[in-house]
């Protein structure tokens, strides 16, 4: 197969699929009958480009055709060349172009009409394009350098809305202010389009000394909503800007003056005013929930807004003040959605850290009230979802989760959640990832230093989880920057650390000394444990796990239940035999219970124990067919003492490798998806 053969057979087939969203790399590589590997570098030989680079470039050019030669809109488009996203096709038109999809008809010809291009030409065109798209960055530097009036550049649909100001002396006028934001607020984040941050991102500029540009920095945004406001008997009186925060100039403002009994209008109003004016694409059913009322029964209102301000704050004072104020509502209107799905979410935070549950039916019924009244409100599906969490029934939690992000994409809330549940509950990595991603774009500045450590500390976390680890380690210096007394971001940074290295010695050294500032730490302790059993030093494991599952014991825990089986082994080789058989019959139930992806690889080293070897290696081939396992297994499972007797086994060899190449595969599909999405 030669070079313009091989690339038109499989610019063809990318055509042919052009609608399919989901048509990559490993779908191409399927339809031409080569390996993922070998498409690779030939594409890379062929073009200079990655496979995925190579697959959005033909989009991309399909869609300067649509837009030349058909009325369809920007939007359509996207859809039509497979980005699920339309504010992710048209960053990507915008990179490789120089200019946004929407300004098609403005800028000079990229190509010959079709009707004239022949195959010859067609083959050179790429050249051609990456050379005009080279001159537009250039003009558009030296014209931007230039400031020259008039000239416009295109920003990315980033938003934040500002703490409205109360304009009223009475102080009790401020929950109705920060009502009216909390509707902007809401309203801008059911739009794809846009990327809006969240409210707790925002809320410590209510009182700040900084300017717009050095807030729009701090969120990483390219506009701003500033307002201020007032209640005046009956009328409402409001004044809206929109700020291009780039330089610091108002783009579009407002003043409202309108009756209470206007007020959804007038918040609906703002919403669509501002999205016009930074020509956000809005979709009919974006704008149906925009324009939907929570309830049409003022006084319901009214007490809805005052519980916001104390339910927001998260705390047992702060919701318990709350959750009579939404009763009152649901009162005076009993189909008040919002209200019940508050409700329902106040009870489940107050019962959280506790061990004896004391709301699961009231957070069952308010959520299905919810859910009944409007099905269609990311609040309502919030709440239902809190609720299985409650109940331990993470799996049936994400269904709802998902789709209150397809009624808000901008919920903060969600992602959090989503991320948890695929970190701690229901293992997966490349989802673990993807929300950690996504909740940074959405909730990076939230509260304070404290706060960004954390979150900076989650994702490193999922990205070690994934094997990214040189970016891992930026994220984890990037916690420590923040918070340098974060507690758990020096223990994993030792194990960046052991990624980049190697040196098991040098991270147990480290993770001794975050032993030593606190000794209560049951997670360090048995890390110490854990790496000290690795170098086949049962003796310097012993007192550390001793040490741990006592602790793990007087505080009727049941945490680490997965590690077990080294437990028994290192009291086993200690002599401790009668301690070593509970802890490996602890194990056995463990296995039993588990219904984790890893559960395969959990009963290949109970096995190994028992001497089942042939048993053992079939399930660790069982468990080389999962997806997005954490690479910590890749860097650990050789070490552990128990894979040693499978070691001498004729299958063992092939069957490591094979869990290798699977974890690799995963990651470089995750790489190409998140870098699809725009979020890597």
């Amino acid at each position: 197969m030669n070079r313009s053969t091989f690339l038109e057979e499989a610019r063809d087939i990318i055509l042919k699929n052009l609608s399919n969203e989901q048509f990559g790399v490993s779908e191409l590589a399927d339809a031409v009958h080569m390996s993922r590997s070998n498409l690779l570098r030939k594409i890379k030989k062929e073009t200079q480009l990655s496979a995925s680079q190579f697959i959005r470039k033909i989009r991309l050019e399909e869609a300067v055709n649509l837009l030349k030669e058909t009325d369809s809109t920007v939007s359509e488009v996207s859809y039509q060349i497979g980005f699920g996203s339309t504010s992710y096709f048209i960053k990507c038109f915008r990179e490789e172009y120089g200019f946004s999809p929407g300004e098609i008809h403005k800028e000079m010809e990229l190509s010959l009409p079709p009707q004239q291009v022949n195959d010859k030409q067609r083959r050179y065109f790429w050249p051609v394009v990456a050379i005009v798209g080279v001159l537009l960055i250039m003009a558009a530097y030296f014209f931007i350098s230039k400031k020259e009036p008039n000239q416009s550049v295109i920003l990315e649909k980033s938003i934040a809305v500002l703490p409205f100001k109360n304009e009223s002396s009475d102080s009790t006028n401020l929950y109705f202010v920060n009502g009216l934001m909390e509707s902007a607020l809401n309203n801008l984040q059911k739009i794809e389009d846009l990327r809006v941050i969240s409210r707790t991102s925002v809320e410590k500029y209510r009182r700040t000394q900084k300017n717009v540009q050095e807030i729009a920095q701090e969120l990483n945004v390219n506009y701003l909503i500033e307002g201020s406001g007032q209640r005046v008997g009956n009328t409402v009186l409001l004044n809206v800007k929109l700020i291009d925060a780039t330089t610091d100039t108002p783009i579009w403002s407002e003043q409202y003056n309108q009756e209470v009994v206007d007020i959804f209008s007038l918040q609906n109003d703002v919403a669509k005013r501002i999205a016009d004016a930074i020509e956000a694409v809005v979709t009919p059913a974006e704008l149906a929930q925009i324009e939907k009322k929570p309830t049409d029964n003022l006084e319901a209102y009214e007490y809805y807004l005052r519980a916001l301000d104390p339910y927001y704050l998260k705390t047992k004072e702060g919701l318990e003040e709350a959750i009579p104020l939404f009763e009152k509502a649901v009162e005076h209107d009993p189909t008040f959605a919002l209200a019940y799905a508050n409700l329902a979410i106040s009870y489940y935070f107050l019962d959280i850290n506790r061990r004896q549950k004391n709301y699961t039916e009231l957070i069952n019924n308010y959520a299905d009230k919810a859910l009944l009244y409007d099905a269609k409100n990311d609040v309502s599906l919030i709440a239902k979802a809190l609720y299985y969490v409650h109940t331990d029934e993470y799996r049936l939690a994400v269904p709802h989760l998902e789709k209150a992000l397809e009624y808000n994409p901008n919920s903060a809330d969600v992602v959090q959640v989503l991320s948890t549940l695929y970190n701690s509950y229901i293992p997966d990595t490349a989802k673990y990832l993807k929300y950690a991603l996504i909740g940074i774009q959405l909730d990076i500045a939230a509260n304070d230093s404290v706060a960004k450590s954390y979150i900076y500390l989650t994702l490193s976390n999922a990205l070690a989880q994934t094997g990214f680890i040189k970016e891992a380690s930026k994220y984890i210096d990037k916690s420590l920057e923040f918070d340098p007394k974060n507690a758990y971001a020096p223990y994993l940074k030792a194990y960046i650390k052991y990624a980049e290295n190697g040196d098991m010695e040098q991270t147990k050294k480290s993770l001794i000394k975050e032993l030593e500032k606190d000794s209560t730490r049951l997670d360090i302790l048995q890390e110490v444990a854990k790496l000290h059993y690795f170098q086949r030093d049962y003796e310097g494991a012993y007192p550390y796990y001793k040490a741990f599952v006592e602790a793990r014991s007087q505080n009727s825990l049941k945490i680490y239940p997965q590690e077990d089986l080294k437990i028994s082994l290192t009291y086993s080789k200690v002599g401790k035999e009668e301690k070593a058989r509970e802890f490996y019959n602890a194990y056995a139930i463990y296995c039993e219970q588990d219904v984790s992806m890893y559960k395969s690889a959990s009963i290949a080293m109970k096995y190994s124990y028992d001497g089942r070897i042939d048993e053992a290696i079939d399930e660790l081939k069982n468990f080389a067919t999962q997806d997005h396992f954490q690479y910590w297994i890749l860097l650990f499972l050789e070490e552990d003492p128990l894979i040693d007797p499978l070691k001498t086994h004729p299958e063992y060899a092939e069957t490591i490798q094979k869990i290798k190449e699977r974890f690799w595969e995963n990651q470089s599909k995750l790489r190409e998806t998140l870098e699809h999405e725009g979020l890597l």
